[in-house]
């Protein structure tokens, strides 16, 4: 995180170890991440100064892979202090100190009733503000006990032994699994997309034959919804290499749609369209109990730009909507100037727009806003385990 990389930026350096180890070194870390403030208490105790990145590194590690994870102490202890000792003549010096302080760390009480990790304060402050201090602490503890694995299937999917079938009809599988290894992954019979993330293209309603745009389209979990309904679908994105993903995935599950590797500000349909989704840019607030780097990368600033895309977007989709045409405008964000305050705006400046209230299927009627949209949070759902946090409209034109 130091340099500015997230973990999946990083898996390329796994490569060389056993699938099996990568995804257990993929695990541990993101687990580190989310845990990382309470390792830090604990390690505090026992310390006499902050030791060095490196050290402090090997510390959370150890500690969380024992205090969370279950660890048997003796060999967590040894494996950090070999990892210690290859750190140079810093790490040679510190293993003493490290051995000592990780015996002690696997002896703490008290883990489990430490607070969760706080949100940085440019996300806490204004997630405070909005939705109240006590729904602050909730988000965060939903952030630290992490994602299920929720998977979209086709309309003609078999059911998946031990799946739960959620109350928007998305699956979830509960533990670690190997995704390819689920019944159905060859026969690309669903695919991995978070339940609050299926519920945009829900809302858009797509019918078989429909021309719909899916604009900001990767990494392609609504491109499949879209392709799965019949719609006749152009998906568009800016990145190449995201694109091919969503070849692949598309592929994999036997559908269809036309790919445009193409800034979304600069495209225009080349024919009619009956409807867009708009899954725009954003601040990935929402999705931190599945990205607990995210955190550690981003400071804020870059939301007052991330906003004014979001307008100009939203202008441009709307100007290629034709009269009687809809629109779905989501966000991956738990902030109100990314989601309803955007849908106000253009609300404002677009006369005749309407916005039609959701009527789906799993959801509660609290979570629809004033002006007519959906917010989703992390902290919905707690006995089901949690959903990402997004804000989702439809809008439509007069005919």
């Amino acid at each position: 995180m130091r340099e500015g990389l997230s973990l999946s930026d990083q898996g390329a350096s796994l490569k060389s170890i056993p699938p099996a180890e990568q995804a257990r070194a993929g695990r541990l870390a993101a687990e580190v991440l989310r845990h990382r403030e309470r390792a830090d208490m604990v390690i505090a105790i026992h310390v006499s100064r902050k030791p060095a990145p490196q050290i402090a590194d090997v510390l959370r590690l150890a500690t969380v892979e024992m205090l969370e994870l279950g660890g048997a102490a003796h060999g967590v202890v040894d494996a950090a202090v070999t990892l210690t000792r290859g750190l140079g003549r810093r790490g040679q010096a510190a293993a003493g100190m490290v051995n000592a302080v990780l015996r002690k760390v696997s002896r703490h009480e008290g883990w489990a009733d430490l607070p969760p990790q706080r949100m940085p304060d440019w996300l806490r402050l204004p997630v405070a503000e909005t939705y109240g201090e006590n729904v602050a602490l909730a988000i965060e503890a939903a952030h630290q006990a992490g994602a299920p694995l929720d998977l979209t299937p086709k309309a003609d999917a078999p059911l998946i032994e031990g799946a739960t079938e959620l109350p928007t009809g998305s699956l979830r599988i509960f533990g670690h699994v190997q995704v390819s290894a689920l019944p159905g992954y060859s026969e690309g019979a669903w695919w991995v997309q978070d339940a609050a993330a299926a519920l945009p293209v829900r809302l858009l309603d797509p019918q078989p034959g429909e021309r719909i745009a899916d604009i900001c389209a990767a990494p392609g979990g609504k491109t499949l919804q879209l392709a799965a309904s019949g719609a006749q679908v152009t998906a568009v994105d800016i990145s190449a290499a995201r694109m091919r993903r969503v070849a692949e995935n598309l592929k994999r599950c036997r559908l269809s749609a036309d790919l445009v590797t193409a800034d979304a500000l600069e495209w225009q349909a080349d024919t009619a369209l009956d409807a867009i989704l708009l899954d725009a840019p954003c601040s990935a607030t929402g999705t931190i109990r599945r990205h607990p780097d995210l955190p550690f990368l981003r400071d804020g600033s870059g939301l007052p730009d991330l906003v004014a895309l979001q307008s100009r977007l939203l202008d441009h989709v709307l100007a290629q909507l034709p009269p009687g045409g809809r629109l779905v405008y989501a966000v991956c964000s738990l902030l109100p100037e990314e989601g309803e305050a955007q849908i106000r705006a253009a609300l404002t400046r677009h006369p005749g727009l309407v916005a039609h209230p959701p009527a789906l299927p799993g959801i509660d009627p609290a979570w629809i806003t004033p002006e007519g949209g959906l917010r989703l949070r992390p902290d919905y759902w707690p006995d089901l385990g949690g959903m990402d946090g997004f804000y989702m409209a439809r809008l439509g034109k007069p005919a």
